[in-house]
């Protein structure tokens, strides 16, 4: 328990600085921070919802002080491509081990019909554009979420944010995408943004997650400074 305190101590006390920073500065105090411990205590206190502290893998790398300088760099261009596909909203985010991540989340009223897992064909074309702008960081892996409201059974919602997920994923493999680079899971209806009582509510929280996160791979090569 003590340890745990301490770390989130550390993590709190990292991002105190952090309010006027960019997020290449934001970077490189991750990288000073000592890596995966503070960065896991770090990331669920920002996801709010802990599910930041699940966000990418732990890295067995040493992760140096300017790491994170560099693949916060990588991921702020990244990000800025990705916001160009059209129904997509994307953020920054962090990982567990306090590198920074993107979040990039489409609604599932463009991508399925009510109640479906079939991915519409509007949805398709900006999946593959998805895959075309990821085609210059194969060193970044990514975890793909679906997420449903809490109209029907749990089990149904279970099965069908599953289904979603695992749609998304197959398709992104059929454009090119390796699929040892991703990972699919459902969350039904347990991570809501918005509140369940209202339509709209209900809207925001039937989506699909991809959160895009540093490899080891690019951990080493950040490392040597590109």
């Amino acid at each position: 328990m003590k340890k745990t305190v301490s770390l989130l101590l550390a993590g709190m006390m990292i991002f105190s600085g952090c309010a006027n920073m960019n997020n290449m500065q934001k970077g490189t105090a991750y990288g000073a921070g000592g890596g995966a411990a503070v960065g896991a205590a770090a990331g669920g206190l920002i996801g709010g919802d802990g599910k930041s502290a699940v966000i990418g893998a732990i890295i067995g790398a040493a992760i140096g002080a300017g790491t994170g300088a560099v693949i916060g760099n990588k991921m702020d261009k990244k990000a800025e491509e990705l916001a160009a596909i059209e129904n997509a909203k994307v953020e920054k985010v962090t990982d567990v081990n306090g590198l920074q991540a993107i979040k990039v989340t489409f609604n599932s009223g463009i991508l399925f019909s009510t109640g479906k897992s079939e991915l519409s064909a509007v949805s398709k074309n900006e999946l593959l554009n998805f895959v075309n702008k990821m085609r210059d960081m194969p060193d970044a892996d990514l975890s793909i979420y679906g997420h449903t409201d809490n109209t029907g059974s749990d089990a149904i919602n279970e099965r069908l944010s599953a289904e979603r997920a695992q749609a998304v994923a197959s398709y992104l493999q059929k454009c090119g995408m390796a699929a040892n680079r991703m990972t699919a899971q459902g969350l039904s209806y347990k991570e809501p943004i918005a509140s369940n009582d209202t339509a709209e509510g209900r809207a925001q929280n039937r989506r699909v997650e991809i959160f895009i996160y540093a490899t080891e791979a690019m951990v080493q090569s950040a490392n040597r400074g590109y």
